[in-house]
């Protein structure tokens, strides 16, 4: 079963589009917000009254909630939205732009969080729905010289989870959904890099350089975007949804090594309480 009315920030391409054409086959209903309205012309000339192209970019913050408004208005209930529009910024942190900086964080992580806001008041007065995060594994697991990108991604993801503890009791279900490498076009199109520094050069940081060039991922966009449709209709919603073997390895591994540190530290943390506590 396919919930039937869905918003999706982020249709031009990658998983965002994807979904959008699955949904659409199915019969389903999609209010798709796009910076460019033409790269969605195809499927308006297919799908007609079915899919709905809005412009926006999710930096735009009143726009957000205008757009978000709009798309209730024309759909009346909306079953599912998701927040799926963002990019990748790589490169060391000293070597990104004030302006790299705030681009991202207001992209990735205020966009979304923006974008939930204005879907919440309705969702309450329908009773119900779910918001779907487009995160990553390294919404939980680091590599050097994407500071910026987990740093955002870190940040929506604590968001969320906070966020579903609010509003499970209005029946609105929250997932963050972290994939690995897919084969889409983020590491072109969808990826930013910093000016490099020659102080970085042959550093752990410098690897990032060569993400336009890397092989090809193992993810298939097609499948992962398959998952998150159908995790949609999951009661209760998933928390999270790991998608790929490189997500979980990475997963697996950070959450690991992060649980075995604080172990550690069980009897020393006890040392600053209060005699009396």
């Amino acid at each position: 079963m396919t919930a039937q009315t869905w918003l999706i920030t982020g249709v031009s391409s990658g998983f965002g589009r994807h979904m959008a054409e699955l949904l659409l086959a199915d019969g389903a209903r999609v209010f798709g917000t796009v910076r460019d309205p033409g790269s969605v012309a195809d499927l308006k000339s297919v799908h007609g009254d079915r899919f709905r192209p809005a412009t926006l970019d999710v930096t735009d913050f009143p726009a957000v909630r205008r757009v978000v408004d709009q798309a209730f208005a024309e759909l009346g209930r909306i079953d599912v939205v998701v927040n799926n529009a963002g990019y990748g910024l790589f490169g060391a942190a000293e070597e990104l732009s004030d302006e790299q900086v705030r681009h991202q964080i207001d992209t990735n992580l205020t966009g979304s969080v923006q974008v939930a806001r204005a879907a919440l008041p309705h969702l309450r007065e329908q009773g119900g729905g779910r918001i779907v995060q487009l995160s990553t594994y390294g919404g939980q697991a680091t590599h050097p010289g994407a500071t910026m990108y987990h740093a955002s991604k870190w940040g929506i993801e604590g968001f969320m989870e906070s966020l579903a503890k609010e509003v499970a009791g209005f029946g609105i279900g929250v997932t963050i959904v972290e994939p690995g490498g897919a084969r889409t076009g983020f590491r072109t199109a969808g990826s930013r890099l910093a000016e490099p520094l020659a102080a970085y050069d042959g550093t752990p940081a410098a690897m990032v350089r060569g993400v336009r060039t890397a092989p090809p991922a193992a993810g298939d966009p097609v499948r992962m975007a398959a998952a998150i449709i159908s995790c949609a209709v999951r009661t209760p919603a998933p928390r999270r949804l790991v998608l790929g073997s490189d997500s979980y390895r990475f997963l697996h591994d950070a959450l690991t090594e992060r649980l075995a540190e604080l172990e550690t530290q069980k009897e020393s943390a006890a040392t600053t309480d209060l005699p009396d506590a």
